[in-house]
């Protein structure tokens, strides 16, 4: 158990700029005391006292904020920050190194007893303030939950998920390296969000009005050829509207 709390510490004070020390992260970090009174009371569950095992969890509730399941199984070197109205379900399951922040739950959509009901999270995944996760389906390694998303399907490893509800961002190979390697310099994507992310909604104008752009392109080297080879053409009426392709990209930026 010692052991745990040790990992414990030292992936907080890896992955908050804000923890000082090790006694700051062990007396003042409610993710942290959450997380030691949920081994005990998962160890009870386990053992079959199901009573002691709510009550120690409630007890963990009480003090933390932070509420905890004692069917639920969690990793190493979890990192729940902040963590008050987190909700972790009955049959959820964390991997290790995942990180957390407030306002989270890991929900089920279930009501039948003895189902998977809560969701399952991989290695490294990172699940934004606010975001809920409802089912029992997997989020996978190293995935992202943006702040206030709402996922209601599986997202696949190494993929971002941001919405409600939540749309998985699939951008280019190219983009994924990029993000990944900002990822790797910074240690981890706090929130679940990085700085550049594009919305997906966003993504889809920008494809749009790409594609008008090239249309028109086209249509004026097609005008051209046509000149070009004597044919006569009536006179193209001038467009009317005030179409600014530039200024609608920085409008859904």
């Amino acid at each position: 158990m010692f052991q745990r709390l040790r990992e414990d510490i030292a992936s907080v004070r890896e992955r908050d700029p804000a923890a000082r020390s090790a006694l700051e992260v062990l007396t003042c970090y409610p993710g942290v005391h959450a997380l030691a009174v949920h081994r005990l009371a998962h160890g009870a569950w386990e053992s079959g006292f199901l009573w002691l095992g709510r009550f120690l969890s409630h007890l963990g509730r009480m003090f933390t904020g932070i509420e905890i399941h004692p069917g639920a199984r969690i990793g190493r070197r979890v990192f729940i920050d902040h963590g008050m109205g987190v909700v972790i379900g009955e049959t959820a399951e964390i991997g290790d190194d995942c990180t957390i922040y407030q306002g989270v739950t890991l929900g089920g959509t279930s009501l039948y007893r003895g189902t998977k009901r809560h969701p399952t999270l991989g290695r490294g995944v990172v699940i934004g303030a606010g975001a809920k996760v409802l089912g029992g389906f997997e989020v996978g390694d190293g995935a992202k939950v943006g702040s206030n998303a709402v996922v209601v399907k599986p997202v696949p490893a190494g993929a971002t998920a941001v919405g409600n509800p939540a749309r998985v961002l699939d951008g280019e190979r190219k983009e994924r390296d990029a993000r990944e390697e900002k990822a790797k310099e910074m240690g981890f994507s706090a929130y679940g969000v990085t700085r550049d992310m594009d919305d997906p909604i966003a993504r889809a104008l920008h494809g749009i009005l790409d594609h008008a752009v090239e249309n028109d392109r086209r249509m004026q080297c097609l005008l051209e050829r046509l000149a070009e080879a004597g044919i006569k053409i009536d006179e193209v009426p001038e467009c009317k509207d005030d179409f600014d392709p530039d200024k609608l990209s920085k409008m859904v930026d």
